[in-house]
């Protein structure tokens, strides 16, 4: 996502390059590029417009600060308007009330469901709480079919009632079975339809006035780009919802919705997901998404990425092993596990500055672990524990066991090796200057 605005507006920032000072003839060829950009990323011409005017009053006549150039200048003044253009800061979910009830609405293909179920093992392994899952779609049995296997996933209880066709008596039963069983959270998963209509508006809006909840959040599709916006001023007319849900902005976008669809209806974006793993949700920051439209990376989401999957006691076992120079394919292969939990792997290299602009055309898949995986699973127990006694009849039998040529496994051989000196030139680093060790890749102090 985001990945020809990026570009687009890095060819504009170019034509700053070199001056020594932001003036009227420089500014307005680079606004008049940045608006272009704004455009065709599918952004509403009046808001383009207002958004390069704001940008055009704050650079114009700005003198460079030392070592600023004109470019970079220019660059952060788009940072801090596009983070306000998309709400200025995060917002938290109000989870007030016992239970909380928080009220999830959207057209069918939106990926309510699916946000309902991430939602549901958000609040539980991040916050702590214990949430009951309600399906309420009253029209679709595969929507709480879907519920069920994704309460599942999460160990979070669904409730379901297939025989009652009353969305608004199933929501009620919900909340007293949950008020009943002690959950802190209910989280009401609503029937949707391919377009906005008066039935689907009507129920949604009784089960809001039965039961008040804290939060309702609107979940929309990101791909469907303007029609996103003109879809959420029609919900938020009638629901008058507290916050939206951007889904699948791991896909094929130009962004126009995520960038506006704040300042269409004035309600903050308080979640963003991407793909269908349970765990791939994520608080919505303006000003991270305006550094990653910029190129400018996400680190800070990628800190706490690898954070959630960290696990102290493991980390030290494993620093332990590293200073040993004892680090094996068991070590490895559970680094990997941890890496993978962490997300898409192309998404997570577009946090790291530089690096998003250098993969966007390479097809990274989600399964580039497996053949290393799979080589791993087919050494035997003793083997991954003890790397050095891999010789060459026991490299042929790996690559049998994984189905690799025998030369891809003296390849991943060598680079695991090379790996492993690289980890023992850390620690005579680490020997020499005592102080270090926190920032290291496998270990914490």
């Amino acid at each position: 996502m985001f990945e020809n605005l990026s570009e687009r507006l890095e060819t504009a920032f170019k034509q700053l390059k070199g001056e020594g000072r932001i003036n009227e003839i420089n500014v307005a060829s680079t606004i008049k590029e940045i608006r272009r950009a704004l455009v065709d990323a599918d952004v509403n011409y009046k808001i383009a417009k207002e958004f390069t005017d704001k940008v055009k009053e704050k650079a114009s006549g700005e003198k460079v600060l030392n070592a600023v150039s004109p470019g970079q200048l220019m660059v952060k003044i788009v940072k801090d308007e596009l983070a306000e253009l998309m709400g200025g800061t995060e917002k938290e979910l109000d989870l007030s009330g016992k239970p909380t009830i928080i009220l999830i609405a959207g057209l069918q293909g939106s990926g309510k469901t699916t946000f309902s179920g991430k939602l549901a093992n958000f609040l539980k392994s991040k916050k702590g709480l214990n949430p009951l899952l309600v399906a309420a779609d009253i029209y679709r049995p595969a929507a709480i079919d879907q519920l069920n296997v994704l309460g599942e996933q999460v160990k979070v209880p669904v409730y379901s009632d297939r025989e009652n066709k009353d969305a608004v008596s199933i929501v009620q039963a919900a909340l007293a079975q949950a008020k009943q069983d002690g959950n802190r959270v209910v989280i009401i998963d609503t029937a949707g339809r391919l377009a906005v209509d008066e039935v689907m508006m009507t129920e949604v809006a009784n089960i809001k006035k039965a039961v008040n909840p804290a939060e309702i959040l609107f979940v929309v599709d990101s791909m469907t780009g303007q029609d996103a916006v003109n879809t959420a001023k029609a919900f938020n007319e009638r629901l008058d919802f507290t916050g939206i849900v951007l889904t699948k902005l791991d896909g094929d976008t130009r962004g126009g919705a995520a960038l506006t669809i704040t300042y269409t209806v004035n309600k903050p974006i308080k979640f963003v997901s991407m793909g269908e793993k349970l765990d791939t949700l994520d608080v919505f920051y303006p000003e991270r998404m305006a550094q990653r439209i910029l190129g400018m990376g996400d680190i800070t989401t990628l800190v706490e990425r690898a954070q959630a999957q960290f696990d102290e006691g493991q980390a030290k076992k494993l620093e332990k092993k590293i200073r040993a120079n004892k680090f094996d394919f068991e070590d490895f292969k559970e680094q990997l596990g941890q890496i993978k939990k962490m997300g898409n792997i192309k998404d997570l290299l577009a946090m790291i500055p530089g690096i998003g602009k250098a993969v966007k055309d390479i097809d990274i898949s989600d399964d580039a672990f497996k053949g290393i995986e799979a080589m791993i699973n087919s050494m035997t127990p003793y083997e991954r524990n003890n790397p050095d006694v891999i010789d060459g009849s026991r490299r042929k039998r790996i690559a049998s066991g994984a189905g690799k040529d025998i030369a891809e496994v003296n390849a991943f051989m060598k680079q695991f090796e090379q790996m492993r000196q690289m980890m023992g030139q850390m620690n005579k680093m680490k020997g020499m200057m005592p102080g270090m060790g926190a920032g290291m890749p496998f270990g914490k102090r």
